[in-house]
């Protein structure tokens, strides 16, 4: 009996959105390959995928051909990565957050998509390529865009890909649109220049539109995460960074005037990508910064304590050890740690209300 429930608890565990975006991706890939088993592939592609020359007829399309992975490799990849990373986002986020994240991740890039193949259409007069020889599908773009979600969660953080290669997590979004790019001028657009399409709306929704759930001021609610760090400018190198400072600006100017990007009175960026001093994130930063410091001082002293005197130079004896000290481990715990960060900034936030 304990064996049978296992599952259920399991499966009861997961947060909704993300158990619910999990069954429908099981669901419809599986239909689709039943489908095309059965020789119903080119019915199925039309009211599964998004196909430029027809999603105009059929445009729930553009969002549930996430659901749709055409090949064994593509359903594995995503089941292996998508789910545990939005049960991640859903669990920090909420559901309805997480589950407005996926729809304009996922909508967005289709559409941009289901544009730029029309634009294509209209250049080369060609019908058969770009309106019904392309299908879109699957959860590349908003694979992208949870990399850009991490990025801006833990960016420093180091992971293992395909279990040798080490990798910090802010480089993952850049090295997946490296790829994207290579396979696009190979030959392989479809569905690969969906990630670059789904970089850049993950990045404009978390930079601009997504709600802050816990930095608001005076019951003012806030948007987006407008820090230095991650800016557009700080996705590439140097070089670039003045002419696309330039275009931002002038793109962030328009979007103000025409009200295209949420604001409010306490966290908003004045004609630029500057972050404004004063706002709730600067503070926040400013003192989980402060915290670290004395944090950093406290460990410091705790781990290293002052011998009473220092052996002359010429001593054959070494110095005598405690018997504490080879049954005692140095440096605090990573719970220690965290429990003394959180005194620190109480404290810290204590003495800025005196």
């Amino acid at each position: 009996m304990a064996v049978l429930s296992s599952p259920v608890i399991l499966i009861q565990s997961i947060p909704p959105v993300t158990r619910i975006f999990t069954a429908a991706t099981i669901i419809c890939s599986g239909v689709y390959g039943w489908l095309c088993w059965k020789g119903l592939g080119a019915e199925a592609a039309q009211y599964m995928t998004v196909v430029p020359g027809s999603a105009l007829f059929q445009p729930w399309t553009l969002v549930t051909s996430a659901f749709v992975e055409t090949t064994i490799f593509e359903f594995v990849a995503s089941m292996i990565f998508v789910p545990a990373s939005l049960k991640y986002l859903e669990r920090l986020w909420g559901s309805i957050e997480t589950l407005k994240f996926i729809v304009v991740s996922v909508g967005v890039s289709n559409i941009i998509a289901f544009a730029f193949n029309w634009i294509e259409f209209i250049a080369t007069k060609n019908a058969d390529l770009f309106l019904y020889g392309m299908r879109y599908h699957g959860q590349m773009s908003l694979q992208t865009a949870i990399l850009v979600a991490f990025t801006q969660i833990i960016p420093e953080h180091q992971v293992q890909v395909l279990g040798f290669i080490k990798a910090r997590v802010k480089t993952l979004p850049m090295a997946y649109l490296t790829v994207s790019t290579v396979l696009c001028f190979v030959g392989f657009q479809c569905p690969w220049i969906i990630i670059q399409f789904g970089w850049f709306v993950g990045w404009i929704y978390l930079r601009f539109y997504k709600k802050n759930a816990t930095d608001s001021v005076g019951g003012i609610d806030t948007y987006g995460d407008r820090s230095e760090t991650f800016s557009l400018i700080s996705w590439f190198p140097p070089f670039m960074h003045k002419p696309l400072t330039i275009l931002g600006n002038f793109v962030f100017s328009l979007a103000t005037r025409f009200h295209l990007i949420p604001s409010s009175s306490s966290d908003v960026e004045i004609g630029s990508y500057n972050q404004v001093p004063g706002t709730a994130r600067a503070e926040a930063e400013r003192r989980r910064a402060m915290a670290l410091k004395a944090l950093d001082q406290r460990l410091a002293n705790n781990s290293s304590p002052v011998p009473s005197h220092s052996p002359t130079v010429g001593t054959s004896h070494p110095p005598r050890v405690p018997p504490t000290a080879a049954t005692v481990p140095v440096g605090p715990s990573p719970l220690e740690r965290q429990k003394t960060l959180s005194e620190a900034e109480s404290e810290l936030k204590a003495s800025d209300t005196r």
